[in-house]
């Protein structure tokens, strides 16, 4: 994917300045759907310094949405809400078309816990672009904590359609996938989302857990370990490996495993639960 601002189709002279400084870059998977999900700021790009710069653009260019666009998005990674909202807000005041403000926009809602304007978001995103990827990635995640599957699936689905090269898409519809016991379709979406994003461990362990329900110990020990590697910090991946040590009778391995599960997540349930099954101490 290159790596470019999220404009509304035409460059500007503060977004010629943003790149000059090296500030907030989000993530274009292609030519017509910009990735503008807040996960794809750095947090570096956060950073006081940055912000600073970034309200010089403003400063400069106070009519410009793409200018506020870029700095909510900054904002929004460094956890400053309320500003991010009142950015994206100044945007979609100066352009009412600016759908990407408005999926970050609706993002910033999520955070706050704000679900129903976090969806009628991303709905007017889809209105305005309906091919927009991430704006179904985002409202499908919103039907998928809601419970909503089978319109969180059609939502992927879409964006799938649109050839997204978002992982997300990929890795999400393999959960309700998994959810349905369609492992196989499952494993096929996370090796998809795996190749998208070879550093996540999140599909790693999603497709593991669909390996280790079709009795694949071998290729869901594999991926576990691949998820450790990638961020062994992660309770579920420890408490995934601890699983198919415990599937394989090695209990030692697998309270030790659960242990550390434990350790990254006192409240882990399904760690204290592993050690109480293999013989660990649950203190």
């Amino acid at each position: 994917m290159n790596a470019r601002p999220v404009t509304n189709g035409r460059p500007s002279n503060g977004l010629a300045a943003l790149m000059l400084l090296g500030s907030a870059f989000l993530s274009a998977c292609n030519t017509t759907s910009a990735v503008t999900d807040l996960n794809t700021v750095d947090r570096a790009q956060a950073s006081s310094e940055n912000i600073s710069s970034l309200t010089a653009v403003v400063d400069r260019n106070p009519q410009d949405p793409e200018a506020y666009n870029v700095r909510g998005s900054a904002y929004g990674k460094g956890g400053r809400y309320r500003d991010a909202l009142s950015d994206f807000d100044r945007a979609i005041q100066l352009n009412p078309q600016f759908y990407q403000a408005y999926a970050n926009r609706a993002l910033i809602h999520r955070y706050m816990g704000n679900q129903q304007a976090a969806l009628a978001d991303y709905s007017r995103a889809i209105q305005i672009n309906p091919n927009y990827d991430a704006a179904y990635i985002g409202r499908g995640n919103l039907y998928r904590l809601a419970g909503n599957t089978q319109s969180a699936f059609n939502d992927f689905q879409k964006a799938i359609q649109l050839d997204t090269t978002d992982p997300r898409a990929y890795h999400n519809r393999g959960l309700l996938y998994q959810g349905r016991g369609q492992h196989a379709l499952a494993i096929e979406d996370f090796s998809t989302a795996i190749s998208l994003a070879s550093d996540a461990p999140e599909p790693y362990n999603g497709r593991g857990l669909s390996y280790l329900a079709n009795g694949q110990l071998d290729n869901a020990f594999a991926d576990f370990n691949t998820a450790i590697k990638l961020d062994p910090k992660i309770a579920e991946s420890w408490a995934n490996q601890a699983l198919v040590y415990e599937k394989q009778g090695q209990n030692a391995k697998a309270a030790r495993s659960y242990k550390e599960a434990k350790r990254l997540d006192p409240n882990y349930k399904p760690a204290v639960d592993g050690l109480a099954r293999t013989g660990g101490s649950a203190a």
